[in-house]
């Protein structure tokens, strides 16, 4: 998800194009599991990368660089 995000700056995806793109059409699970993964994922990153993940309300996520 992280490289998708990265590799398209400026680009908002919406949490099903993430399910879809990252974990494929056969995925069963709630839209909900992106965002655990946004949220571990801005662990993982620490406080300087992680704000460059960015919500966008009712949108979806987007890297802004």
């Amino acid at each position: 998800m992280l490289a998708l995000l990265v590799t398209h700056p400026g680009r908002t995806y919406s949490r099903d194009a993430l399910l879809r793109r990252v974990w494929g059409f056969d995925y069963y699970g709630g839209s909900r599991t992106v965002d655990v993964h946004v949220r571990r994922v801005r662990a993982k990153l620490g406080p300087d990368l992680a704000q460059h993940l960015e919500t966008i309300r009712s949108v979806g996520y987007l890297w802004n660089a």
